[in-house]
């Protein structure tokens, strides 16, 4: 038998040159042995069985060499995955989900995903390709919903919906990245989409940035409010993705972004007619022209704010009020503005209800006394003005008398303003309801005790904080006067006064419902027993934090007499507080809800009987710093009524984590801190 003319001729090349070896090889092969192996030339070999049939009918594969067939074998033998397909076809797949839920679902299948669902506009949403050749089926078809619109099913009729009827989103920290704004973004749309978003960060520590932003724009076109704060890496095109898709914004907030420009703010201007509120708070690169195009656009901007911008000056804060007829609430704070931007809120603020002007150092006499003079502060009620040098008892005088409906004055940091001032300003102002005077150290008792004479019945808080001023009243040349419209009296870290002053207090204000006399340490039990004696109305606050000298004596009056009305009592570092007081307060007080007796001398003895007082229902107890207390408490503690919902344990001996465990336990509806 001819062995070689059973090979087929045509498979095998002519050699010539360097020659090669070829293999003819069938799927059999692996069975063979070497008996199979017959020479053919002596340059080829051939491998065949002559004495048994082959089982598969294969056509022969010639193989140059095994290095060069081995990258063929593996890219057969590789997975098919539909991540292998571009971005494009990938954005073609899922722009083509109905659902909201699918969306959600399909989102958490992978970071590209995500993003790339986030990035999908509803404008950019197809229709699927149906049978045009069918009536009916024509009749059946649907358009594509819209990827934005809220999908109402039974598994999502749950809306966590909050504040107003707004989705309300916060991210503070390492929370805020761009991967997390993107899920936001396509998790809100099926819940009616998202009303609120406030992101918190930090240089260090926030990682949003305009990708994030733009998710946000993209998906969410029922955004109400945005609050940026310490955004150092978000720029403007973040916030113009924000403005091209979030026509319906009203509150815009930024704090520290100090990427953003001039440039976003007009495009927010432009796109955003609805917008009601503006804050801006060291935004380093924000000028006079962002501001300028605000007060030509948002006709609707009731509230603006502006801080520590270095670049706004008086074309900018000129160019926004001239142009905002509807204008109510102005703070201004450390801007490089002078008398001429005073001069126009007074011109233009008719609408104006609320100013607040501090730190504005250039700011003279003359620019308040045009302000209040313009004649236009009409509808004015609520005044603040801090730290401003040009702030006198002219300047007062004449906004007082300029803006009939004052009713509410704070004088922080005034320096130039004296007894004088005070007078003719109560004299003018017949609407003012409260006072609040801070490091002012050029008024005296004797001025407040004049200025209440002229005061109207309208006239119901005076608060006097950190004014070196305030000192006792040696001789008066009349009779105390009387005012029975003051409810509260604030009286704080003013060292001068004392208990001899504090006789009186009661005297000139029978009607007191509050009393905070934090910080005066001076103040004994011989001045404050004549002030709870004189009051005759029920006290329902009295703030004593700071009190050095008040001891149990003093308590136990104030519960006896004002037990039934008293909810809120201050007890911090008063060290002369003893059990005793505690006592007189489970005996006394019927409706007392707030209780702060921190660093004081307390026991675990007062904590049994605050833990079994019947009558009593808390819901705030602290116990800071007192040493007196120790693990035994916690036992007492675990018996506290059901209303109690808040407990400080910090600084007290209380080594014993376990039962700290216990106590979280027993009141597991209370916020406890140790």
């Amino acid at each position: 038998m001819d062995l070689t003319a059973s090979a087929p001729a045509p498979m095998f090349p002519s050699l010539s040159g360097d020659e090669k070896t070829f293999l003819i090889r069938s799927p059999c092969m692996d069975f063979m042995d070497s008996s199979c192996l017959l020479h053919l030339a002596p340059d080829m070999d051939a491998f065949y069985r002559p004495l048994k049939r082959l089982r598969v009918a294969a056509p022969f594969t010639i193989f140059m060499e095994e290095k060069a067939a081995a990258p063929v074998l593996k890219k057969q033998q590789r997975t098919r995955s539909i991540d292998d397909l571009p971005e494009e076809c990938l954005f073609e797949i899922l722009r083509r989900l109905s659902r909201s839920q699918d969306r959600s679902i399909a989102s958490c299948v992978s970071k590209q995903w995500l993003m790339l669902l986030s990035s999908i506009r509803a404008s950019k949403a197809v229709d699927y390709p149906l049978n045009k050749g069918t009536d009916m089926l024509k009749s059946l078809r649907k358009p594509l919903p819209d990827l934005n619109e809220a999908i109402t099913s039974d598994s999502e009729s749950d809306s966590d919906a909050e504040n107003d009827g707004f989705l309300t989103r916060c991210l503070e920290g390492d929370e805020a990245t761009d991967t997390r704004l993107a899920a936001i973004a396509i998790s809100t749309a099926g819940h009616g989409g998202l009303g609120k978003l406030k992101i918190r960060g930090g240089h260090s520590l926030c990682k949003v940035t305009d990708i994030g932003l733009s998710a946000i724009g993209k998906l969410c076109p029922f955004l109400h409010t945005l609050s940026l704060w310490n955004i150092p890496l978000v720029g403007d095109a973040g916030l113009s993705a924000i403005a091209g898709g979030c026509a319906m914004l009203a509150c815009l907030d930024l704090y520290e972004c100090p990427l953003i420009t001039d440039k976003v703010l007009i495009e927010i201007a432009q796109k955003c007619p609805n917008l009601s509120s503006l804050t801006l708070d060291s935004c380093l690169r924000i000028s006079n022209d962002g501001l300028q195009a605000i007060g030509g656009h948002c006709r609707n901007l009731v509230s603006v704010s502006v801080k520590d911008c270095p670049l706004v000056g008086d074309p900018g804060i000129s160019g926004l009020v001239a142009h905002l007829p509807s204008l109510a609430r102005i703070k201004i704070q450390n801007l490089n503005i002078n008398d001429v931007s005073l001069a126009v809120i007074g011109h233009y603020g008719k609408a104006v209800t609320d100013i607040s002007l501090t730190g504005l150092e250039k700011i003279s006499e003359r620019g308040f006394w045009i302000m209040g003079n313009a004649l236009n502060l009409v509808n004015l009620t609520s005044c603040t003005i801090s730290c401003c040098p040009g702030i006198t008892d002219l300047s007062l005088e004449a906004i007082s008398k300029c803006c009939p409906r004052l009713k509410h004055l704070r004088l922080q940091s005034a320096s130039n303003f004296t007894d004088t001032g005070l007078k003719y300003f109560a004299l003018s102002s017949r609407m003012l309801e409260s006072l609040h005077f801070e490091n002012c150290d050029r008024i005296s008792l004797h001025g407040v005790v004049d200025g209440l004479l002229s005061c109207g019945t309208s006239f119901k808080n005076l608060a006097l904080v950190r004014c070196l001023g305030i000192r006792d009243i040696t001789h008066y040349r009349n009779e105390f006067p009387t005012c029975l419209s003051l409810r509260s009296l604030t009286i704080r870290d003013c060292p001068g006064f004392t208990d001899c002053s504090l006789a009186w207090v009661g005297e000139i204000f029978p009607n007191l419902r509050q009393i905070d006399l934090r910080g005066l340490f001076s103040i004994t039990d011989a001045g404050f027993l004549p002030l709870v004696r004189c009051c005759e109305s029920r006290l329902a606050k009295m703030n004593l934090a700071g009190c050095l000298n008040i001891s149990d004596l003093s308590i136990s009056a104030l519960v006896k007499t004002h037990g039934r009305s008293l909810k809120l009592l201050n007890l911090d570092g008063c060290k002369k507080i003893t059990d005793k007081s505690l006592f007189s307060i489970v005996s006394s007080c019927l409706v007392l809800q707030d209780l702060d007796v921190s660093r004081c001398a307390v026991t675990d003895i007062g904590v049994a009987a605050l833990s079994s007082a019947e009558r009593l229902n808390l819901r705030v107890l602290s116990l800071a710093g007192c040493h007196g207390v120790t693990k035994r408490s916690l036992q007492l503690l675990g018996n506290m009524k059901g209303s109690l919902e808040g407990l400080n344990l910090q600084q007290c001996k209380l080594f014993n984590p376990h039962g700290i465990g216990l106590l979280e336990e027993k009141l597991w509806w209370c916020d406890i801190l140790s």
